[in-house]
């Protein structure tokens, strides 16, 4: 027995008296819990704040001394090599800054010299020269008097250290200009240091570089005076989100910050993983978090310092704000459970098992037929008469498009319809990339092989099928053993001249893996050209019939560029606009000036070689084809001649040098007439 839609609403209507005071609970817990998450945000942004505010003011020290220090060389106030005036300056800023750890110098024979700031009870000079004791590690250790240091005690053991070796000094010894890296392994410390370097530069002459330096464990003492929350902390993390500073009061420069201890650093830790350890979903800005540890929740939210792709975590466990709430709410619960458990099952049972399920599975089979996958759809039976009938109608019409699913363009039908393109004639002038691929001989196949034609191309057309779509293009048509295709219709592509260049190489790459060979065992071989230009592309035909397609000088000069590869040997050439928008992303070589069927311009034409990155090999043998063009086109053939040959053999065969030296025995043999021009006049392809 089949009941109406009209029925099954009307008992839904009747179970959502006793659903509604369920629902209107539920929106003010919802609310509430809202609030709270607004007040968890507000904190976070507090506290990123106070930590931004103290990064940057850390930062900022450092820099200021880098200047101060810098500025005394540069003035010639003291020279770097005046060991005891050079141990005052540095001494005197790391007790003005007691943010920054470290200040250093390195020179260019490989002498260091360096003052570490110790915690807050004193410091020490730590010194590298080829004239103490063959280049030992010299440490002068001084602690902090009132008004004054005291000196403690000297050691020298041996290093290997030499600032040469590290990218802090490499890095600037050769820029004009300062800036912040990573250091890591200084004299007597692993850890890793935050360095502002730069260049030191004495009347034009270039001295070393001098460094300033902060560790994350000062941050992690500051971070031990914020408390987010009730039981809430901050942390920071670096660009790749491990932790690198935890609040810890104790840490400095000899008491590392008490890393890994607690949930809450466990929480951050988890987070930076999820939100930062992927670089392809690597947040730019702020984002947050639910950390679950041990069935306890936690609230986490990462902001951006910008420094460094550092972020402070903010980690607040939900039940700060939530515990009143979700008290409430369970006396409310156990209220409503008892009113409207048996109403809300059966609505639910209903609505599911009468509405809801018969419906997901028709709008699959809607979007199945969207897809243009028709072969599985069936008719669902169902309750209500009315999605019965809509199953039916549903079933019919996969089975009407069935037949016609291989004949339509699929991908390109999806285009025009979330483009919003109408079905009707009519097009715009837009810039585009064409190409136009066939098979050489072709015709000598069809007539040898007759209807076995068909299965011999087939995987071809498949495997160009393939390469297009891989770089977004448009398959216009097949015709034939040729294939034409198009870049930025329907859907934008501002680099549809790579996109089509990178496809042209795929293609042949693709024809040439997929080893389609004749019925005599000889592999296919392709012809493609690509040009780009403004055509009219959209609906042509008539309001029976439309095909989107591309019209034009872009596109019928394609299809003579295609066809020129026959005169060079080559297989992909491109047109001068082509060229001019893929830009530097293609490595081609120009191969020659023409005039193609029906048109009277001349057209300097390139021959694409492979795309930019990742190519090695020599280009000896483009520079040399290049030369030998050069001296054709200003009539010097026998120097041409000679290039051409070179370019042959450097390569190791080129039909293209082959066919250029060849038109140059020519022309020594019976030299042009006055007004010659170096054009190749090409036939209809």
């Amino acid at each position: 027995m089949r009941i109406s839609v009209g029925i099954a609403v009307s008992i839904l209507v009747a179970l959502s008296i006793g659903v509604s005071t369920f629902i209107v609970h539920t929106l003010w817990w919802t609310t509430a819990r809202d609030n709270s998450r607004m007040l968890a945000a507000e904190i976070n942004t507090q506290i990123a704040n106070t930590v931004r505010i103290e990064v940057g003011a850390t930062l900022s020290s450092a820099e200021a001394a880098w200047a101060a220090v810098r500025t005394i060389f540069v003035q010639n106030v003291i020279a770097t090599r005046q060991a005891d005036k050079r141990e005052f300056v540095f001494l005197s800023q790391l007790q003005a800054q007691p943010n920054i750890s470290w200040i250093f110098f390195g020179w260019p024979d490989g002498n260091f010299f360096a003052s570490h700031r110790l915690g807050d009870g004193g410091l020490e000079m730590v010194e590298i020269d080829r004239n103490i004791r063959d280049r030992q590690l010299r440490t002068d250790q001084y602690i902090f008097i009132p008004g004054d240091i005291q000196f403690e005690e000297r050691k020298f053991r041996e290093t290997e250290y030499d600032p040469r070796d590290h990218a802090w000094f490499n890095n600037f010894m050769s820029l004009n200009s300062s800036g912040w890296i990573e250091a890591r392994d200084l004299p007597g410390s692993e850890k890793t240091v935050y360095a502002y370097a730069g260049p030191i530069d004495v009347n034009r002459g270039r001295q070393g570089v001098l460094a300033v330096a902060i560790e994350t464990d000062r941050l992690s003492r500051f971070l031990a005076t914020l408390h987010p929350g009730e039981f809430g902390a901050a942390y920071i993390l670096d660009a790749d989100g491990k932790v690198i500073a935890v609040p810890d009061a104790m840490a400095d420069e000899t008491t590392p910050a008490r890393m890994g201890e607690g949930e809450l650093y466990e929480a951050a830790m988890i987070s930076g993983e999820r939100l930062l350890g992927d670089p392809a979903k690597n947040p730019a800005g702020g984002a947050t978090t639910r950390v679950v540890i041990d069935g306890v929740p936690y609230a986490v939210a990462l902001t951006s310092l910008g420094f460094y792709g550092w972020r402070v975590a903010t980690v607040i466990p939900e039940s700060a704000f939530l515990s009143g709430i979700d008290k409430t709410l369970i006396n409310l619960l156990y209220i409503l459970i008892g009113v409207v458990v048996f109403a809300t099952g059966l609505a639910i049972w209903l609505v599911r098992r009468v509405v809801a399920n018969p419906l997901a599975r028709i709008a699959e089979d809607l979007n199945k037929i969207e897809r243009f996958d028709v072969e599985r759809i069936s008719r669902r039976p169902s309750k209500l008469s009315e999605l019965a009938n809509l199953s039916a109608a549903t079933a019919s019409m996969a089975a009407g498009l069935s037949a016609f699913r291989k004949y339509v363009p699929t991908d390109l039908v999806r285009m025009l319809v979330a483009e919003g393109i109408k079905t009707q004639p009519g097009g715009d002038m837009k810039q585009i990339s064409v190409l136009f691929c066939d098979v050489t001989g072709f015709t000598g196949l069809s007539e040898k092989l007759g209807p076995g034609i068909v299965q011999l191309m087939e995987p071809f057309f498949t495997a160009a099928s393939a390469a297009i779509a891989r770089h977004d293009g448009t398959i216009d048509k097949f015709m034939g053993d040729a294939v034409m295709a198009f870049w930025g219709a329907p859907r934008q592509d501002k680099n549809h001249a790579e996109n089509a260049c990178r496809a042209a190489l795929d293609l042949v790459k693709t024809v040439d893996a997929a080893g389609i060979k004749d019925s005599q065992g000889i592999p296919l071989r392709l012809r493609i050209g690509v040009n780009s230009g403004e055509a009219l592309v959209g609906n042509i035909g008539s309001e029976q019939r439309l095909n989107y397609t591309a019209i034009g000088d872009v596109v019928n000069v394609a299809s003579r560029l295609e066809g020129a590869n026959k005169v060079y040997g080559t297989l992909i050439l491109i047109g001068p606009e082509t060229r001019r928008e893929a830009g530097d992303s293609v490595i081609v070589r120009e191969l020659d000036t023409l005039t193609v069927f029906g048109r009277s311009e001349e057209l300097v034409v390139y021959e694409l070689i492979a795309m930019t990155e990742g190519y090695n090999p020599s280009r000896d043998w483009i520079e040399a084809y290049e030369r030998g063009l050069t001296l054709y086109r200003a009539g010097q053939f026998e120097n041409a001649l000679s290039e051409f040959e070179t370019a042959d053999q450097i390569r190791g065969g080129d039909l293209a040098s082959l066919a250029m030296a060849d038109k140059m025995r020519e022309l020594l043999a019976s030299p042009p007439a006055e007004g010659w021009k170096p054009v190749t006049i090409t036939e209809k392809s």
